[in-house]
């Protein structure tokens, strides 16, 4: 609207002063110019965006979902994963798949070649050689599974309650994991088995030498773990979530046990990957040089014991046990690098 009041001026002139025209826009006007525009803007970029709904869309991935969703993706990883399944469901069900007992003998099959009814011949005593691997991946991998969960539960334990509660009872608890990893790794599993054996002299000898390899490999292989939680535990208790959760009164236990450990799982689960596969190997190392499980029982490691002595003229002994071992270490070493990668937030 225009507004044709004017304001003189003061002195004689003031009767010449001109009419001022002010316009003036009414705010339903604009506010219906403002509608129009977004609404046009709205109508023209819907069809586009196939009308998505945007709230559907925006929903939260959790990292477990994510870390999946990589780790699918890496084929390779994803494969060695089936690989290791396929292993464990053959160890767990040996007896059901193993063509032959681990201990029978058939003096007029010794050192037999591959054929139908051995698929990968026989030993120096009749035995058949595919049911011997097959009862030697129950005993391997065994052996590298439990000592890896026996290592998770003492170190994730200790590695927490170091890195919570720092000063000096973190350096006392350093102080005996860096004595332990001073120890050179096989001369550690070496006493450690001759001690355990020596108090345990009127248990079975299976039972003894099986629990032996456990014992010893579990003491040996926490401390790496321990390490890697006390360093995830020092970042962690910094954080913003750690402190919310002190500002309600929540117990010390409470916060490490339901806040930290459960947000540092990752990292973890990626070492409980490598360990697996080192315990296999220092099992079999054991076994070799005859610190483990002793005939007629059968491991990789017993089996590639007695093959070796023999390969220059039976070299199908040592081959069999070998490719086992050497596929299992490697779908474990590759599945624990896909793993390091799909719970790596850079790869988001």
């Amino acid at each position: 609207m225009i507004d044709t009041n004017a304001q003189a001026g003061d002195g004689p002139n003031a009767n010449s002063a001109q009419p001022i025209a002010v316009v003036q826009a009414e705010p339903t006007v604009a506010a219906s110019v403002a509608v129009g525009v977004v609404s046009s803007a709205v109508a023209d970029i819907k069809p586009a965006l196939g009308e998505v709904d945007f709230l559907e869309r925006a929903h939260a991935s959790s990292l477990w979902k994510d870390s999946w969703r990589r780790l699918k993706r890496n084929r390779l990883a994803f494969a060695s994963a089936i690989f290791i399944c396929f292993m464990s469901l053959v160890a767990i069900l040996a007896q059901h798949l193993a063509p032959y007992s681990y201990e029978t003998e058939n003096v007029n099959l010794i050192l037999a070649s591959p054929s139908w009814a051995h698929w990968l011949g026989t030993d120096d005593l009749g035995r058949d050689l595919l049911s011997r691997v097959i009862y030697g991946a129950q005993v391997s991998m065994a052996v590298g599974v439990f000592t890896a969960i026996a290592s998770l539960v003492f170190g994730t334990v200790y590695g927490a309650i170091s890195g919570w509660f720092g000063g000096r009872v973190d350096a006392v608890m350093m102080r005996l994991v860096d004595t332990l990893d001073s120890i050179p790794a096989l001369v550690l599993l070496v006493l450690i088995k001759v001690m355990f054996d020596a108090v345990s002299i009127n248990m079975n000898p299976e039972l003894r030498a099986v629990s032996g390899i456990l014992v010893a490999l579990s003491v040996l292989g926490w401390t790496m773990l321990a390490r890697v939680v006390r360093g995830q535990v020092l970042q962690a208790k910094q954080l913003l979530f750690v402190e919310a959760a002190r500002s309600i009164g929540a117990t010390d236990r409470w916060i490490v046990a339901r806040h930290i450990v459960p947000n540092i799982m990752g990292p973890i689960i990626v070492m409980i990957t490598a360990l697996i596969p080192q315990n296999i190997m220092f099992e079999s190392v054991l076994s070799f040089i005859g610190l483990g499980l002793q005939p007629p029982y059968s491991s990789w490691g017993v089996l590639a014991n007695e093959g070796w002595k023999t390969i220059r003229t039976f070299p199908h002994l040592i081959i069999a046990p070998g490719l086992a071992l050497f596929f299992t270490l490697l779908a474990f070493n590759i599945f624990g690098d896909g793993l390091r990668d799909a719970w790596d937030p850079k790869a988001k």
